[in-house]
């Protein structure tokens, strides 16, 4: 009975953020509260400073919602605040998360709903060529002998060749790690962007 409920649980444990197949759907983009946000085109005949004053001024007045820079900004601050916090499957609070919950939480303070494991949020999106890869995107990777997507991670700074994701590991909790890193850069799948 023991080794039924160990090997159960070893089960559990080795698809703790999910996984997935390429089903061959076109991606679903996701956007954010600003889907809407109008741009002014600067007039060149103006004067720089007024014209950016007068971009300053309409975006303010017309539109005070957040630019999607904000937004990634926001989402990443608040994975940041779970740095240090332990892994626990399934988990989405601060007594315990896992890598999924991790990014299902940061995205849904924004109001921007995710599911809620690694092989769903890999359809989600655009896929991103690595060389375009920004603060914000999602990084997916192959954890296990199997062909699969098993971990995500929130890309919180991509900058001179070297890209720092947050993300939960069974072992250390929440935790920023680098794609530089032999084990995640050999894991590594791909990039995709949900805003």
């Amino acid at each position: 009975m023991k080794k039924l409920l160990l090997l159960s649980f070893f089960a559990l444990f080795l698809f703790s953020c999910g996984s997935t197949k390429n089903t061959g759907k076109v991606p679903e983009a996701i956007v954010g509260k600003n889907a809407t946000k109008t741009v002014r085109k600067v007039n060149t005949h103006k004067n720089n400073k007024v014209a950016k004053e007068e971009n300053e001024e309409e975006a303010h007045t017309e539109n005070n919602e957040e630019s999607p820079k904000e937004i990634k900004r926001e989402i990443i601050d608040y994975a940041k605040t779970f740095q240090g916090t332990r892994y626990k499957f399934g988990g989405t609070t601060e007594a315990g998360m896992d890598c999924s919950g991790l990014v299902y939480t940061a995205f849904q303070k924004e109001n921007i709903t995710l599911p809620r494991i690694s092989r769903d949020m890999a359809t989600k999106g655009i896929l991103i060529s690595f060389k375009d890869i920004e603060a914000g995107d999602l990084v997916f990777f192959k954890t296990s002998r199997k062909n699969t997507i098993t971990h995500v991670g929130l890309v919180v700074e991509a900058k001179r060749g070297e890209v720092l994701f947050i993300h939960s590991t069974t072992r250390a909790g929440v935790i920023i790690s680098s794609l530089d890193e032999a084990y995640w850069k050999k894991a590594f799948v791909e990039v995709r962007r949900v805003i």
